[in-house]
């Protein structure tokens, strides 16, 4: 099997990242509508869901035209996810809340908006064709995913009895 370049390996990376993006922000979901009301922090993570959804589509067909390196590409992205869903059920136990899962989902985000920037700096010099625009489309939207899940975080905590026992 063909060996990955340093920035062939962020690729796997940001494609596994928006394929766990889809189970957490459904994971999520399902913590918020347990606790009910918030329908506008439904909405986002539904958005989000789909954003990840069309991020994997997209960096599924770029990979796809490197030549030779789609097949490890995607074995990188499926270890990836794997990580990242590992964190998520770590992090995300059985007395999790929506707060934890916003929590959770800032993190990530954080983390999205890093390996974006990162491909888009190794691509200075590695002038992958169509990488470019890709990284450009994506970064804003993980930008606005981060945005979006701290002021989620912050609009539950204030929801949250601060003297309550944890």
């Amino acid at each position: 099997m063909a060996e990955l370049t340093a920035i062939e390996s962020k690729i796997g990376e940001v494609l596994g990242l928006a394929m766990a993006a889809q189970g957490a922000t459904q994971k999520v979901a399902k913590l918020v509508e347990d606790e009910g009301e918030h329908d506008d922090l439904r909405q986002t993570l539904e958005r989000m869901h789909e954003e990840a959804k069309e991020t994997e589509k997209r960096t599924t067909e770029l990979a796809e035209a490197l030549d030779g390196k789609k097949t490890v590409i995607l074995e990188k992205a499926r270890e990836t996810k794997q990580e990242a869903t590992e964190m998520m059920s770590t992090y995300l136990g059985d007395d999790a809340d929506a707060l934890d899962g916003f929590e959770f989902l800032t993190m990530a985000e954080a983390g999205e908006v890093g390996h974006w920037s990162i491909v888009g700096k190794l691509n200075d010099r590695a002038r992958i064709p169509g990488l470019q625009e890709l990284v450009d489309w994506a970064t804003p939207i993980q930008q606005r995913h981060l945005k979006d899940t701290l002021q989620g975080s912050l609009e539950l905590a204030g929801d949250e009895d601060p003297n309550e026992p944890a």
